[in-house]
């Protein structure tokens, strides 16, 4: 009798304890062994954007006492969705994505659903409705592209031709297009000519870019939907004799770019702070933790960097 009812105290603490454990890693509360788990997954670790993005998760999440695992999809949407089956194993307390795909990334955010975990997004949302995300934290990509486009179409006169490299696959791009195409459509004497993507990265934007300037030997300019694409745009103009006669404006605010700028070969640049949504991200983890209700999206302003402020970037001395 005395060792079955042992057996019982055992088994009520047992079951205590994992109850508590589970309320911790849902609450956020650190428990007694260990810190709660926020998987990340960023699009890529190639692109200085997301290093600075993940470089701010973990210094962010350090400061509220988590353990934030940082992977990279490398643009593979079905590498994404391993991670994310990965994480859901682990059973993390909290994911946040930068997909690779903002459509079909949804079947991975649903099974994470299914598994009782908050999914948020950061810079690139989720274009499955039915897959439920707490919040998305990114760039104000739309305005980011009018001002990307109303910069193209001064730098050109108001008139000529212009080409799109393009990224559409995500949906930070899919915003910052329409942005731009919005703004060349007030300028009457500008015609989009070309879209044609360039997959988010300089080598395959080099290529896209030279296909460009080999069929529009008069193009008088292109929008490149991200830093790699518009210094692989730089690239293939070089390579042509034709940097300068063609304007390049860019999209995120990258180091090479500013100096790019500075030397002439880029033109302006639509700037976004990883940083900032990276910190933010987190923040909004914690405040979801602590039981408080988050916007279910938080978008940050971009600015314009031009030759003048290249001209007097400190950091470019």
């Amino acid at each position: 009798m005395l060792r079955s009812f042992l057996s019982l105290i055992t088994v009520a603490l047992l079951l205590g304890s994992a109850s508590c454990s589970r309320r911790a890693r849902l609450s956020g509360d650190r428990p007694a062994t260990d810190k709660p788990v926020i998987g990340v997954s960023v699009l890529t670790l190639a692109n200085p954007f997301f290093k600075v993005m993940a470089d701010a998760m973990q210094t962010e999440g350090k400061n509220y006492g988590y353990e934030v695992i940082i992977m990279s999809a490398d643009m593979d949407p079905a590498l994404q969705k391993d991670q994310v089956k990965d994480f859901i194993t682990r059973k993390v307390a909290a994911i946040v994505l930068c997909p690779a795909d903002s459509r079909s990334i949804g079947t991975a955010i649903k099974e994470a659903n299914e598994g009782g975990i908050p999914v948020f997004t950061a810079d690139i949302a989720c274009l499955d409705k039915s897959a439920k995300v707490v919040s998305h934290i990114a760039t104000d990509n739309y305005s980011g592209g009018k001002l990307a486009g109303e910069a193209l179409a001064d730098l050109i006169g108001g008139r000529g031709t212009v080409a799109i490299i393009d990224h559409p696959e995500v949906e930070s791009v899919i915003l910052r297009t329409r942005g731009f195409r919005e703004a060349i459509a007030t300028r009457s004497g500008i015609t989009i000519i070309a879209q044609l993507p360039g997959g988010g990265m300089r080598d395959t934007a080099f290529k896209t870019a030279q296909d460009i300037l080999e069929k529009y030997p008069d193009l008088d300019g292109i929008f490149a939907i991200n830093d790699p694409s518009a210094l692989g745009a730089v690239a293939a103009l070089e390579k042509a004799g034709r940097v300068g006669r063609v304007k390049v404006v860019g999209f995120d605010g990258q180091p090479e770019a500013k100096r790019a700028i500075k030397d002439g070969k880029m033109h302006a640049d639509s700037i976004q702070y990883p940083d900032k949504i990276g910190k933010l991200a987190i923040e909004t983890v914690a405040r979801y933790f602590a039981g408080e209700t988050v916007p279910p999206e938080t978008l940050i302003p971009t600015g314009l960097y031009g030759r003048t402020e290249a001209e007097n970037d400190p950091e470019l001395k």
